[in-house]
């Protein structure tokens, strides 16, 4: 672990002790994939404590932890607002990437830890953020790119999304994490491994460094840079020992 992670850890068990010691619920800020990481990889240091995460929805990737002293008198509110971006004339705007959206909240001064996941769809996008946060981008984005918007915050109770999702089915040497990214990503094993090894492959939110790992039925797999799927699990061998599994990969 090097020093900003160590840096990162003595923060959440600051954050764990704060709520154990003053009776109150307390929030990190949205966590990336090398947080969550690491926050699971901690969570045994502070077992005098409960704790939940949360990102707005189901599959949040980004996610803010909460410490809890007492979960009979918690309800579950996290300081988490979502946001619609849409452009105020579709005829005259531009093609949207997340990269676009990131950017021009970024250049409020938003730092990103702030910021949860955004979701792209075809003309609009949502943004998670921390609820203190929600005025301010609302009044201050007008543009993305060369594109004026409107911002607005939408009821948490009124938010739904299903994300988009492309069944892959295929045969495998065997359901190891190697394996199975290579056919997610259409790619070969020898090019990923590095991806694994180097700590760019977190199953679950947590890092797996191991190209042998076996996945269960229902892993969620996270490659920086490459995407997200789900691992339906095998369906049936071949008469050569063959895998046929099926992947529900992330679009």
């Amino acid at each position: 672990m090097n020093r900003s992670d160590e840096i990162f850890q003595k923060h959440l068990l600051d954050l764990a002790d704060a709520a154990y010691q003053r009776g109150i619920v307390t929030f990190s800020d949205f966590m990336d994939l090398n947080e969550l990481n690491i926050f699971h990889h901690t969570v045994q240091k502070f077992s005098y404590i409960l704790w939940d995460t949360f990102g707005g929805y189901e599959s949040a990737e980004r996610q803010i932890a909460a410490f809890l002293p007492d979960a009979l008198c918690y309800e579950k509110k996290y300081p988490v607002a979502c946001l619609e971006i849409r452009p105020l004339n579709k005829k005259f705007s531009d093609a949207l990437s997340h990269r676009d959206y990131l950017g021009a909240i970024l250049n409020l001064g938003i730092e990103r830890p702030k910021l949860g996941d955004i979701l792209v769809e075809e003309d609009r996008a949502y943004v998670f953020c921390k609820d203190n946060m929600a005025e301010f981008i609302s009044e201050e984005l007008t543009r993305v790119r060369h594109t004026s918007v409107l911002c607005k915050q939408v009821p948490m109770g009124e938010f739904s999304y299903t994300p988009r999702t492309e069944m892959i089915r295929g045969t495998v040497a065997s359901v190891r994490l190697d394996s199975v990214l290579a056919l997610a990503f259409r790619s070969s094993r020898s090019s990923l491994s590095g991806w694994i090894e180097g700590g760019k492959v977190f199953v679950n939110g947590r890092a797996v460094l191991s190209n042998g790992y076996n996945l269960k039925e229902g892993d969620v797999v996270s490659a920086r840079g490459l995407g997200k799927f789900r691992y339906l699990g095998m369906t049936a061998q071949t008469k050569k020992g063959r895998c046929y599994v099926d992947i529900e990969k992330y679009v």
